[in-house]
Formats: C-alpha cells, sequence, structure tokens
C-alpha cells in the first residue's frame, strides 16, 4: 500500500490538527460505503496510510465499520490490524473474509503476527495461525512460549546475520542473495561458530567499506544482547538508555533467537508512559473505544477506595464539630488547606513516579530526593502561609485566624512533599505499581494531615 502520494486526505494547515483525518475525507469514504462504490472507496483509502485507516475504522461505529471492510476486500492490508487498538481489532478480525485474514497475516512480520494474536480469544488465534506457512507458525507459536510482555514476545524472528569472520564481500554477496532477510534491517549480527551474537556492523559501515575489509574490524563499540525472558519494560529502557537502534535477543545458552528494532521498543516505552499516566489518575488500562460497561468496571474499585479515604478525612473533621460550629470562617478555609496539600502531594508523587519508571530514583539518591521534596514544600508552605495568612487577616478579621492557616499551610505542603516522594517509593519496594496505588495514598495524607493540623492548631488558637 502506498504510503507517501501528492493527494492527501489529512489535513496538516492548522497546527492542532495536524496527521488528524480530514472530516471531508471521513465523509466522503463513508459516503461510497454507503452506495456500495468499491472503485471509490478504494481510490480513497489507497493514499492513506495503514495507521490512518486504523484510525479511521477505530473512529465510525460498528455498523459503517464492518460494511467498510466487507466492501473494501481483499485491498485490506495486514498492517492495518497492526495498527488497530485491542479493542477493536477483534471485531475486525471477525468481519473480515478467511482469505482476506490469511493473505493480510501473511506479509506480516513474526513479530507483528504475535502482537496481533497474542490477547485474541484461542479461536481467533488458531483462525490467524492457521493461515500462516508452516515455518511462520512454528516460529509464532514457539514467540507465544515465552511470558506475556518479555523480549520473546516483542522480537522477530527474522534476523540478518554473518559469521564473524566472514568480510565485507562476503557478506553483500549474502545479502544479495538471500531470500529471508527481514523488511527492514538496520544491523548485521555478527556470530561465533555456536551461533552467539558477538557484534552488530551498520549497514552503513558495510556499504561504506572495501569487499576485502573484516566485518570484525568495523562492528559497532556499542553492543548489547536481550535475554529472551527480559521484561519488555526493561528492554524499552535499554534501548532508551543506550541509544540502541537494533539488538540481537539471545536464550539462556546465549544463543541468537532474534532481533528486536528500535521501532518496537519505542512502541514499549511510549505505553509504559500512557499506562503511568492512567494509573495515576486511577483509571487503568483502558481506551475510547472501550463499551459504557467495561469503562465503568475498571473505574469502580478505585472510586469506591476514594470513597473509603473521603470517610476517613471526613471522621478527622467530625471530631472538630464544634470549633467548626463556633467559627464559621474555619469552614471556609478547609477547603483551601486540603487543596494546597492535594496540589503540592500530586506534584511531588508525579515526579517520584517518573523517575521509578526511568530507574533515575533508586536506592543511592532516595534520601538527597526526599530532603529535596521537603524542603521544596517548606519554601512553598511559608511562601503560601504568608499570602493566605494575610487574606484571611483581611477577610475575616481576625489575627488568630491568619496564624491557624499560615501554621496549617507549612505542615500541609511539607507532608504532601514526604508523602509525594515516599509513598511510590515503599510502594514499589513492597512490589505494587506505584503508579496505580501512589495517588489515593497520597491523598488520603494530604488530606488528613491538613484537616487535622488546620482544625487541631484552630481548636487551641481560638478555645
Amino acid at each position: 500500500m502506498s504510503q507517501t502520494t501528492d493527494q492527501t486526505p489529512l489535513d496538516v494547515s492548522p497546527e492542532d490538527d495536524a496527521y488528524v483525518l480530514d472530516r471531508k475525507a471521513i465523509a466522503a469514504i463513508l459516503y461510497a460505503v454507503e452506495v456500495q462504490d468499491k472503485q471509490q472507496l478504494t481510490d480513497l483509502m489507497e493514499p492513506l496510510h495503514a495507521a490512518d485507516i486504523a484510525d479511521l475504522l477505530e473512529q465510525v461505529n460498528s455498523f459503517d465499520r464492518r460494511r467498510l471492510i466487507e466492501l473494501y476486500g481483499r485491498e485490506f492490508d495486514g498492517e492495518i490490524l497492526s495498527e488497530l487498538d485491542e479493542g477493536v481489532r477483534e471485531e475486525v478480525i471477525s468481519a473480515l473474509a478467511p482469505a482476506v485474514l490469511a493473505e493480510a497475516v501473511r506479509d506480516l512480520e513474526s513479530d507483528d503476527v504475535v502482537d496481533l494474536v497474542e490477547d485474541l480469544d484461542e479461536p481467533q488465534q488458531e483462525a490467524i495461525l492457521e493461515h500462516l506457512e508452516d515455518a511462520d507458525r512454528v516460529a509464532v507459536e514457539q514467540a507465544l512460549s515465552y511470558p506475556e510482555e518479555s523480549a520473546g514476545r516483542l522480537m522477530q524472528r527474522e534476523t540478518a546475520m554473518a559469521p564473524e569472520h566472514w568480510n565485507v564481500g562476503e557478506c553483500i554477496d549474502y545479502l544479495r542473495s538471500s531470500e529471508s532477510l527481514p523488511e527492514q534491517f538496520y544491523h548485521v549480527i555478527l556470530v561465533d561458530p555456536r551461533m552467539r551474537p558477538v557484534g552488530n556492523v551498520t549497514l552503513g559501515r558495510i556499504m561504506g567499506s572495501r569487499r576485502e575489509v573484516l566485518l570484525a574490524d568495523i562492528k559497532e563499540d556499542v553492543f548489547q544482547t536481550i535475554p529472551v525472558t527480559q521484561d519488555e519494560e526493561d528492554v524499552a529502557y535499554a534501548f532508551n538508555q543506550y541509544h540502541l537502534i537494533s539488538a540481537p535477543v539471545v536464550d539462556e545458552d546465549e544463543r541468537l533467537v532474534g532481533v528486536i528494532t528500535i521501532d518496537d521498543a519505542m512502541v514499549v516505552l511510549d505505553e509504559e508512559h500512557e499506562e503511568d499516566i492512567l494509573r495515576l489518575a486511577g483509571v487503568g488500562d483502558e481506551s475510547l473505544t472501550d463499551t459504557v460497561s467495561d469503562t465503568a468496571r475498571q473505574r469502580f474499585p478505585w472510586l469506591a477506595v476514594n470513597l473509603l479515604t473521603a470517610i476517613v478525612a471526613s471522621l478527622v473533621i467530625a471530631q472538630f464539630e464544634g470549633t467548626i460550629q463556633k467559627y464559621v470562617a474555619l469552614a471556609v478555609l478547609m477547603p483551601i488547606v486540603a487543596s494546597m496539600g492535594g496540589n503540592a502531594g500530586t506534584q511531588s508523587l508525579t515526579v517520584a513516579v517518573r523517575a521509578i519508571a526511568t530507574k533515575d530514583l533508586t536506592g543511592a539518591n532516595v534520601w538527597r530526593v526526599i530532603r529535596r521534596e521537603a524542603l521544596v514544600g517548606l519554601a512553598n508552605g511559608l511562601a503560601f502561609a504568608v499570602l493566605m495568612g494575610g487574606i484571611s487577616v483581611l477577610w475575616f478579621g481576625s489575627v488568630e485566624i491568619g496564624y491557624v492557616i499560615a501554621v496549617a499551610m507549612v505542615i500541609n505542603l511539607v507532608v504532601a512533599g514526604l508523602a509525594g516522594a515516599i509513598v511510590p517509593v515503599v510502594l514499589e519496594k513492597a512490589g505494587v505499581d506505584p503508579a496505580l496505588a501512589s495517588g489515593t495514598f497520597v491523598t488520603t495524607v494530604t488530606d488528613v494531615v491538613g484537616f487535622f493540623a488546620f482544625l487541631g492548631f484552630a481548636s487551641i488558637m481560638l478555645t
């Protein structure tokens, strides 16, 4: 399928709409589907990248999606399946005719097929696997035997490799005559007689060297192998940390079994970032294509936890009911203390969770980071204590209330900084995902401490 063309239905003029499908193009495609004009549909879809077609399928309703797929027929490209959101992918696969599905998956690399089938139900997995050639099916089934979210699932089996004693000429002749090279690759992997990777040579160095030059003399200085069982999150970290373009994957005997390329590693990195953002909000793994019931079910548990923590904070407030009844100003100012503490805690928490994910926050610097967050909380607490204390005096005409909210502001912002840094570290040590659970704990701490400090100090100063 063509990926670049002079006629493009992408609206790239306004910055906010860059790389977003043009509404007129979508309307034209849906009209072609409505009137069953296959030629017009093919002409409109041909210039689109597979990722854009996937976006289109995700945006239209189920009825139009099925009609579009059926009319598009054999023009359907396997790359579209790789780009689809998991929530829509199963529906699209079930809508494809068996012959179209077979043709689509045969053109995919082994890692794309694995990514395609690993989250499907067994009947749909079998529907795809039965259309693969025997060698490809064995490769995919072997990849599926590795743990989920491991390098074995992420790698592609097709590799470009050469014996370490070859020269450039022998390598070029081999590459030209080989019929089993990957569709895209960046390195030739050098292997010893036992099929263990010993180095990488870039295609640029190969093409820029004389034929008699030994491959071992032009291999890259930076070389990293990936164990087949390594977690894909660690794989993505290695690519980002060491600026890798591709890396060979090895089994327990250090023998070459596949290769991971930067595009796959960056997809994992992007998914990890997205997952952290969603979990910080207590959302979990969901997408816009999920049904109402699925979305509600995923969000309910953490809303329930938040309800319990809110009740705890309310119990603290109830202990000072008499003081609040005497001084209505306290009820007005309480939300300010809680809100400031919650925001400060979220700021510290977000930085800590991200640092843990990128391995920047470790045992070697954890106490320095915690101390820094406490001092930041103290500095901001003092600044806002002066500001809010002055506002309270002018607002309610009471110096005592100004003192109360000033002290509470300092205490809560310091505690917020400490909680935001300490809670995710403790949860990570306990084996709990800090991005998922930290927010609730930090909010509870800041609410309880904020209300207790504010109302407790008010009880002392005003009674």
